[in-house]
């Protein structure tokens, strides 16, 4: 006859249940999983069809067409997604840190914007018509106009509603100068035309060697600030009770995210809602700790890219729709939904 342990034998018996970290840490190995299969669609599939067998010997054995296919344009779109991607996420998860704002996004302090205007600038003025010659223009331009909103917003004494509200009228600035432009010179409007909707498609190794570097430094800027961003959520008064240098935290955090969104706008063009639903999205399973927020959307958000990017190639076969289209496609719904449902939790 079988006799039922006690119950505190059987509690101690049980097996304890996952701890939250336990979870997260879980759910980053699965990310990185999902990443891993995301790239290699993006790798296998084109917007010309080739049999995966081609791809295959394209991308270990042949040198001829199919290695031109395969590695020279599938390969680099694919790392440029995956560094693009990585920058695009992080720089939205530090700015909603820093504006205190979950729905915030690299475009809200005119970084987008001050690329944008750069490259105009280069194309119509100084006759810049390379990738390669307009890359640095728009690095340029996200810089200075990273500078001037932390400027205007204050410096020192800079809060989340001023950089805001400055990054906003330098945005609507900086986009009636570049609309001006490219009405008036039929030339740079041609050139920008493919540039402005963002696109990996002119991907290439001397693009990615020119931004890896700023990606690099930005991305472990922005990791290494996540403590700190913790304590800024919290409001300036808990902030410095907790020890942190608002000024520093501030200034830093304002330097990470122009760098990240600034080189990869300048490579990739600009995309937009990638650095907004990303982080909101991880945030509603992470919880508002930044560090797992920004580890999390260093790895999503070039899933949320490539993913829309394989699905452009997709969808328009033989020809194929850049993905800063299908971001914008995607993200517009998703936008309204998270606006919705902020509004609905306050009420």
């Amino acid at each position: 006859m079988l006799v039922d342990s006690p119950p505190e034998q059987r509690a101690e018996t049980a097996p304890a249940p996952p701890t939250r970290r336990a979870v997260r840490v879980l759910g980053l190995f699965i990310s990185v999983a999902l990443l891993l299969l995301v790239a290699l669609a993006s790798i296998a599939i084109g917007a010309k069809s080739l049999p995966l067998g081609d791809v295959w010997h394209g991308l270990f054995h042949d040198t001829g067409t199919y290695a031109d296919i395969v590695v020279d344009d599938r390969i680099s779109r694919t790392v440029l997604g995956l560094l693009a991607g990585a920058a695009l996420g992080l720089s939205g998860a530090v700015l909603q840190a820093l504006t205190r704002n979950p729905l915030a996004d690299p475009g809200l302090l005119g970084i987008n914007a001050g690329a944008s205007a750069a490259v105009v600038t280069a194309i119509t003025y100084f006759g810049v018509t390379s990738l390669s010659g307009y890359v640095w223009f728009a690095f340029a331009g996200a810089a200075v106009v990273g500078a001037l909103v932390w400027f205007l917003g204050g410096s020192r004494g800079a809060t989340p509603v001023r950089l805001a509200l400055a990054g906003t009228a330098i945005s609507a600035a900086l986009y009636g100068y570049l609309q001006a432009v490219m009405i008036t010179d039929d030339a740079a409007l041609s050139k920008m035309r493919f540039w402005t909707v963002g696109s990996l498609a002119s991907a290439t190794g001397s693009t990615i060697t020119q931004v890896a570097p700023f990606l690099a430094v930005g991305t472990v800027v922005s990791l290494l600030l996540a403590r700190p961003l913790n304590a800024v959520a919290m409001g300036d008064d808990t902030a410095r009770a907790l020890g942190a240098n608002l000024n520093r935290t501030r200034a830093l955090a304002m330097l990470s995210a122009t760098v990240l969104c600034g080189a990869a706008t300048a490579a990739c063009g600009p995309i937009v809602f990638v650095g907004l639903m990303v982080p909101h999205v991880v945030r509603s399973f992470t919880g508002p700790d930044l560090r797992w927020i920004l580890p999390y959307a260093t790895i999503l958000s070039p899933v949320l890219l490539l993913g829309a990017d394989v699905l452009g190639r997709l969808i328009a076969r033989p020809a194929e729709l850049q993905v800063g289209i299908v971001t914008a496609v995607l993200g517009g719904p998703v936008f309204i939904f998270l606006v919705r449902r902020r509004r609905t939790a306050q009420l």
